[in-house]
């Protein structure tokens, strides 16, 4: 299949910190990628890489054939239109309404007239299951309504790419699987190329086409989802298993990869 993604080589460190430590791996067109690991492990830097809000020490991340890294603002404003980002906590803007919170995309970034910029706004409030609360506040949602609505704010220029970050953080099993379905949904009618940074087995084992697993910084295992439930590596039977911490690590090697997640 098609390499929608490809990060060749990514070094980052946050001061003397190394935080990746040599990653490589690519993402398919139209497949569900999830960057899996525990907390301090990394994936949450990597998505950031991603999506261009930082910069590595050294590496290529290529998107549909273009180097992001070193790219300059004002093009990376121009891939990034081709991209939608989901935050974990959603980053609704709270003095908007929902209508006007999925809008600001389209009113920044094109010369619709107002009055198709509300029809599509509707529809996309309508993908996500939130037709009819158009004129409601960020506050009067719940924790997945918000999730919901910050998903159809990113769908709002009909993006090849969705970046997810902890979708489910924060939300009951049964609102998380609704937005696991919802999920599978954009990439089977959309054939959006969809990442998600997630260490929710649930969710994983229900969206995943293609995994990639990181461990202090490092790659651990890349492959299907068939292939990492048979993994034999003893770090990913021990987070698949649920097994407690084994003393692998250090305090300080532990530690120190914490504020990379």
């Amino acid at each position: 299949m098609e390499e929608a993604i490809k990060v060749d080589s990514l070094v980052t460190h946050y001061g003397e910190r190394q935080i990746l430590k040599n990653i490589s791996f690519t993402v398919l067109r139209g497949q569900t990628t999830v960057i899996l690991g525990g907390s301090g492990c990394g994936k949450s830097t990597l998505l950031k890489h991603l999506i261009g809000l930082l910069q590595p020490t050294s590496g290529k991340i290529l998107i549909n054939d273009n180097n992001i890294a070193g790219m300059r603002e004002e093009e990376m404003n121009e891939v990034r239109k081709k991209m939608g980002v989901l935050f974990q906590g959603a980053a609704l803007l709270n003095s908007m309404t929902l209508a006007d919170n999925v809008a600001l995309p389209l009113r920044e970034h094109t010369k619709l007239e107002e009055s198709t910029i509300q029809i599509m706004v509707r529809m996309k409030l309508d993908l996500v299951g939130l037709s009819g609360f158009e004129h409601f506040y960020p506050s009067q949602l719940s924790g997945g309504m918000k999730k919901r609505a910050g998903l159809a704010r990113a769908m709002a220029l009909d993006p090849d790419f969705l970046f997810f970050d902890e979708p489910s953080a924060g939300l009951d099993p049964v609102t998380a699987a609704g937005l696991d379905q919802l999920i599978l949904k954009l990439r089977n009618v959309f054939k959006v190329t969809i990442v998600v940074v997630t260490h929710e087995l649930p969710s994983l084992f229900m969206i995943a086409d293609h995994v990639i697993m990181l461990d202090m910084g490092e790659i651990i295992f890349a492959g299907t989802l068939d292939e990492l439930q048979i993994s034999e590596h003893p770090r990913v039977r021990m987070f698949l298993e649920r097994k407690p911490e084994a003393e692998e690590y250090s305090p300080e090697d532990y530690f120190k990869f914490i504020a990379g997640d």
